[in-house]
């Protein structure tokens, strides 16, 4: 393995194939560690990759509208957006390293709702709103707007009942949501840890699976469904129609974080500690070490063909997102040199 750059206590090491996995794929990665306050830009850079972290305040979901170069960040309180401005990319230092640069030009204060995933649907972003058991929209005059919640959630109360916590868009909705137990009382799903697990349709409202350890990270992708099956830290496909899940891999982590591209499946593993949270499941019980970083999988025989692992202060993972055609991104999110001299308008302006 190789060592991936990154800051002070933030250290890293990579299979020497990842860096060239990303050049041959044309992408860089996002990642959010809410753990350890951080959004890591994971960016080849030669025979090295490079982790390059910007500070918030326990981000959490991740999702980038590949159309419009629009990149959201839930945190604990506000929901920021970001856009890419190719023109300002090409004035950072050194010249012609980075090839896109996430400028801020949106925060709204959503208060505490503990986002979980979140998603571009359309122009409008959905987050998984897990305080209120509900999927939420924002707009200027509330703090955010219920948009579903599952039929078993009888009110909209700061009470985390069901613990909502992962969604999938196809064809311009929310399709697929995942959550811990169909629980309507406050934490109530912290007693069915162990296989209460579910994934539901949304459209359809209707339970796909149950009986699932802690899933998350609910995906369409080449025509199939996907989920982490984080409890025993596995990557599972989904048969709808049988309501059944096939493990896929079993991976050395709690895995939550999943993107793909083609073949392979970028996900994220986090170590887990025996707490109020992990404790009674089974990859929590088990002996052996557990890691924390980014696996990836070749989906057309279950193996994994590179991993990055995070040593030190990073020790848990919630999202992975892919930025496609972006090799070497920057992220600006705090007040300097090139946020006071930076000025985009209106394309239309003369």
């Amino acid at each position: 393995p190789g060592a991936g750059g990154a800051e002070q206590g933030f250290t890293s090491v990579h299979t020497r194939n990842f860096p060239a996995l990303l050049q041959r794929l044309n992408l860089s990665l996002a990642v959010s560690t809410y753990q350890a306050g951080k959004l890591i830009l994971v960016r080849a850079d030669g025979d090295e990759l490079n982790t390059h972290f910007r500070q918030f305040a326990s981000p959490m979901g991740v999702a980038l509208d590949a159309q419009t170069r629009a990149l959201a960040v839930g945190t604990r309180h506000q929901i920021w957006t970001f856009r890419d401005h190719p023109a300002v990319a090409q004035t950072l230092d050194p010249p012609g390293e980075n090839d896109a640069v996430f400028l801020p030009r949106h925060t709204h204060f959503s208060g505490d709702i503990r986002v979980h995933e979140i998603g571009w649907v359309g122009r409008e972003l959905w987050a998984v709103n897990t305080r209120f058991s509900c999927m939420c929209t924002f707009d200027p005059e509330s703090n955010f707007v219920p948009r579903w919640r599952p039929p078993f959630i009888t009110a909209y109360a700061a009470e985390d009942r069901c613990h909502l916590n992962g969604m999938a868009v196809k064809d311009g909705r929310v399709g697929l949501v995942t959550f811990l137990a169909q629980t309507d009382t406050p934490g109530g799903w912290r007693a069915h840890k162990a296989d209460g697990g579910c994934l539901w349709d949304v459209g359809n409202d209707c339970l796909v699976a149950a009986g699932l350890c802690m899933p998350h990270s609910p995906r369409y992708h080449d025509g199939k469904v996907w989920l982490l099956e984080s409890g025993v830290g596995a990557l599972c496909l989904v048969d709808e129609a049988a309501g059944r899940t096939t493990e896929v891999v079993r991976l050395p982590g709690f895995t939550r974080g999943l993107a793909f591209v083609g073949p392979y499946a970028f996900v994220g593993l986090s170590q887990v500690r025996e707490s109020a949270i992990f404790g009674g499941i089974p990859i929590a019980a088990e002996g052996q070490s557990r890691a924390c970083g980014v696996w990836v999988v070749d989906l057309r025989t279950g193996t994994v063909v590179a991993f990055l692992r995070f040593e030190g202060a990073v020790q848990e993972i919630f999202a992975v997102e892919v930025l496609p055609d972006i090799r070497f991104p920057e992220l600006i999110n705090e007040p300097g040199e090139s946020l006071d001299s930076s000025f985009v308008l209106p394309p239309t302006v003369r």
